[in-house]
């Protein structure tokens, strides 16, 4: 690598991930680009190499695999210490939990949670020493609540939403600030899968969508801890906290689940 500020961000093949990785490229951080697909990675860090001048490393590794995990780990713990971290990768599975592939909820906290709490692991002794460093953990507005077919997804984003805010009470006064992330509708691939087909998402109104680098946008310059991005989704988050409002939303999801909407 070189002088400049490191940003680690894992998910970078697409979506809020590549999003990450073209901001921080263009405000000067050198990369380490981590996903599955090796041919995307390469594409972005010949992208970000070109137009910025940073430095680039491509990890190609599955993080919903521990073997993936453990590697990972090693990459960011024995490198410089990241200016950024940023843990974009992950999936969604929309389906009964009894009649779920038992694979599924296996992979997903793997990659939701097992995987950010060891890169935090992995990274935050070198980020303390150097009292600098920001972490920024993808979480989603499902972490907010949940309905039929979403059980183990918006689990594991609870417990982000949970882990982020416990470590940002022990960070404290260190010059580390973790934050996570919970986007609501997103123009991504995320959708674009076998799980979400019979989702009527093309049925939602365009002002409920955000893009992925207004996500990026909004992450960036919020200092929340837990930050929804989008004025829409934190109308959202806290309408369904209020105790008489949230019941008639929460009612009213449930609906627009089993119709399919989401």
């Amino acid at each position: 690598m070189s002088d400049r500020p490191l940003a680690v961000v894992t998910g970078a093949s697409s979506g809020i991930g590549a999003a990450f990785a073209r901001r921080l490229a263009a405000d000067g951080h050198d990369l380490v680009l981590v996903a599955r697909r090796r041919e995307r990675l390469e594409a972005l860090a010949n992208e970000a190499g070109a137009r910025h001048g940073v430095a680039t490393r491509v990890v190609a590794e599955d993080l919903a695999q521990p073997d993936g995990i453990r590697r990972v780990a090693t990459v960011v713990a024995e490198g410089p210490p990241p200016a950024f971290l940023v843990h974009s990768a992950g999936f969604g599975s929309r389906g009964l939990f009894a009649e779920l592939d038992p694979a599924t909820p296996r992979t997903m906290n793997l990659l939701h949670v097992v995987a950010p709490v060891e890169l935090v692991r992995a990274a935050l002794p070198g980020m303390l020493a150097a009292r600098r460093g920001r972490i920024l953990l993808v979480s989603s507005l499902g972490g907010f609540f949940t309905t039929a077919r979403y059980t183990t997804y918006s689990a594991t984003k609870a417990y982000l939403n949970m882990f982020v805010e416990g470590l940002q009470a022990e960070l404290d006064g260190t010059g580390v600030r973790a934050q996570a992330i919970c986007p609501g509708l997103t123009r991504t691939e995320f959708l674009d899968t076998p799980e979400y087909a019979a989702f009527k998402y093309q049925q939602v109104p365009d002002r409920f969508w955000m893009t992925a680098e207004a996500v990026v946008e909004e992450a960036l310059a919020s200092r929340e801890t837990v930050f929804v991005p989008g004025r829409h989704n934190r109308w959202l988050v806290r309408a369904i906290q209020a105790p008489v409002l949230g019941r008639a939303l929460r009612r009213a999801l449930a609906a627009a689940n089993r119709n399919g909407l989401y």
